[in-house]
């Protein structure tokens, strides 16, 4: 017999389980949003005084773990780390800014678009550490003021990471748990996403955009960059878009296939490596191998392994299905009150929060609430209306997401520091914008 499956809580000294896994989960998220500490290292520690306080045993802490999202996102990391190597990106890039004859305000338009598209299918965070260094460039040819293409880009990669399954981590937490494919979040949010980006630029333009200006004779100077010189490594560019085409489609059709996400993205993985290392002798292919596995960001990886343990934990001591029925008694039962509660609280905590434990920690609470709406398919809503809140929320302060966080950190480097509170004053209102539009599309489409 499994040993998880008959596993109890079983905490020492009469230690009630209930407090002693909420207070685990708190001081987890506590040492996560500090900062003081590496997240994956704080997750694991949490993960692990599960297991030693007796809330899980190991059989049980496995369970927990979801290997289809760690498997999506190690499989998406290693052809993400290849891909970048052929130049593809810069080439983008510059070939957007080439097209708007070098408009500083058509730059920030298109940089923007550019940005949403590829986070809708890498994550967001290897976008802007594709896209900011062209950027910087760009502007400083152009001799305009960064500030504001840097926190255009930072928007345009949260909002489009939104519109995949595999666009933003929350996203693939939730499509994982949920049994949701790539094909229904395409169709059920890529939509409402489009108007947001529409919108959001049209907001920026007006705060921004209409007022940048650049001496002709810089303009000709990009008009002049060649975007075929970014190309590194033709081969290597027709191989990775092969395969994540066929990826992508092996995404779209993984109902039929009978595969998961996270073994297509697997297989993708390694299919890649091994087209970049045919013909190399064996040392060659070995150093390749070797340097694309030491690009994967293990460090969220193994955040998300003790992550799905702690948050097992909570769920196993049955702190989440009380939250739950407290939930439902506040919201009164009602389906569309529920879900602009979930939107709006959680845009608002994963503005000031890290969204990733938040979403970890959701995804039970939600589905516990399936009984009392009817079965897993009536509360389909409340995952879109978790999923945009999250997503979207991280763009109302600095500290709001990853992709933030790194801009600025790239940006200080570069010369040009984004500072939280100037940084506030704009996006916090423009994620308000952002809310709003999703709390109508929700309530129209379906509730």
């Amino acid at each position: 017999m499994d040993p998880a499956a008959v596993w109890a809580p079983q905490v020492p000294f009469g230690w009630d389980p209930v407090w002693t896994s909420t207070l685990l989960l708190l001081a987890t998220y506590a040492a996560v949003t500090s900062e003081k500490v590496n997240r994956a290292i704080v997750a694991l520690l949490g993960g692990g005084a599960m297991i030693m306080l007796g809330v899980l045993n190991q059989a049980a802490a496995v369970q927990g773990v979801d290997f289809n999202t760690i498997a999506l996102l190690t499989g998406m990391m290693i052809m993400v780390a290849i891909t970048r190597k052929s130049g593809v990106f810069e080439f983008v890039a510059i070939w957007s800014a080439k097209k708007v004859r070098a408009n500083p305000a058509g730059i920030l338009f298109m940089l923007q678009i550019v940005t949403s598209v590829f986070s809708a299918f890498l994550d967001n965070v290897t976008t802007v550490l594709l896209v900011v260094p062209v950027t910087l460039v760009i502007t400083e040819e152009l001799k305009v003021r960064p500030w504001p293409y840097l926190v255009a880009l930072i928007f345009a990669s949260n909002i489009g990471g939104t519109a995949t399954l595999i666009g933003d981590p929350p996203n693939i937490l939730i499509g994982s748990a949920a049994g949701l494919s790539f094909d229904d979040f395409l169709v059920n949010l890529t939509p409402v996403i489009v108007v947001v980006q529409l919108a959001t630029s049209a907001a920026i333009h007006l705060i921004w955009g209409r007022r940048l200006r650049a001496p002709a004779e810089c303009r000709l100077r990009v008009m002049r960059f060649d975007e075929k010189d970014a190309i590194r490594d033709r081969l290597l560019l027709v191989q990775s878009v092969s395969v994540l085409a066929l990826v992508v489609l092996a995404f779209a059709f993984s109902r039929r296939l009978g595969l998961e996400p996270g073994s297509i993205a697997m297989i993708g993985g390694a299919l890649l490596m091994l087209l970049h290392g045919l013909g190399k002798d064996a040392e060659t292919q070995s150093h390749q191998a070797h340097a694309t596995f030491a690009e994967v960001e293990w460090v969220t990886i193994f955040f998300f392994v003790g992550l799905f343990v702690v948050v097992h934990g909570v769920e196993q001591a049955g702190v989440l299905s009380l939250l739950a029925r407290k939930l439902l008694a506040a919201t009164g039962g009602d389906l569309r009150v529920t879900a602009l509660a979930i939107l709006w609280s959680s845009a608002l905590l994963s503005a000031v929060v890290d969204n990733i434990p938040f979403v970890a920690t959701m995804i039970p609470l939600i589905k516990s609430m399936a009984p009392s709406f009817g079965g897993p398919q009536a509360i389909t809503p409340l995952w879109w209306a978790l999923s945009l809140g999250a997503c979207l929320g991280g763009n109302g302060t600095l500290v709001g997401a990853s992709a933030n966080l790194t801009v600025a950190g790239m940006a200080e480097r570069a010369g040009h520091p984004i500072r939280f509170v100037p940084f506030l004053k704009v996006a916090f209102g423009l994620m308000l914008m952002s809310v709003l539009i999703s709390s109508a599309y929700l309530y129209v489409r379906y509730l």
